[in-house]
């Protein structure tokens, strides 16, 4: 019984080993469209239709007139002072310089 246990796992061992793995098989992507050249220009189309004319505004209230200052009183007149003395009898003579050469 001891080389019957044995035996049969040696099989059982080689016989799936045996078996045949499956291959991967990778799938090539579908290629990208190419676009094609451009078809022929397509005819004028039809000029729109005009727009309504918008309403004129309102116009604006007129700003009030600017404050003219007033102008201001006179000022009063000082006192007047008082008469100086009379001077003396004395002369003083201030000579002329002479030109410097």
């Amino acid at each position: 019984m001891k080389y019957s246990i044995l035996f049969i796992s040696l099989i059982t061992a080689i016989g799936l080993s045996a078996c045949d793995k499956p291959t991967v098989v990778n799938v090539p992507a579908t290629p990208a469209a190419v676009p094609g050249p451009p078809g022929p220009q397509g005819e004028t189309g039809e000029p729109g239709t005009t727009g309504t004319q918008g309403e004129t505004g309102t116009q604006g209230a007129t700003g009030t007139q600017g404050y003219e200052g007033a102008q201001g009183d006179t000022g009063e007149t000082g006192t007047q002072g008082e008469t100086g003395k009379t001077g003396s009898d004395t002369v003083i003579v201030v000579p002329v310089p002479s030109e410097q050469k």
